[in-house]
């Protein structure tokens, strides 16, 4: 049974169009208007609370390491992981991997 509307350029075609009504929906009923004091609504939320913008710099410090740490270990993962059991170079070749990750987490983490 051959549908029509399930081919991929059909179905992209009717959910964009309907995307599009919905969002003109819903632009009508929204708060935020023209015509109308919108007052707060171009501040971003912060739970009730005046934050001074100055206090507002995020500190990245901490983050960068992990997710480096996460990027090494999962490619060594991966790649250790499908290196073909069947040949005799496959363990120098998942042992190398190995070693430089953990050079790799060495040099990461010194202090």
């Amino acid at each position: 049974m051959n549908n029509i509307f399930l081919s991929p350029p059909v179905a992209f075609t009717l959910m964009l169009i309907s995307a599009i009504l919905l969002s003109a929906l819903f632009s009508r009923i929204g708060y935020a208007r023209k015509g109308r004091d919108i007052g707060g609504m171009e501040k971003s939320y912060a739970c009730g609370e005046d934050i001074p913008t100055h206090l507002m710099q995020p500190d990245y410090s901490q983050f960068f390491p992990f997710a480096f740490f996460f990027t090494i270990l999962h490619v060594v993962t991966l790649m250790v992981a499908t290196v073909p059991v069947e040949t005799a170079e496959s363990f120098s070749i998942a042992a190398i991997y190995i070693m430089g990750a953990a050079t790799a987490l060495l040099i990461l983490f010194r202090r």
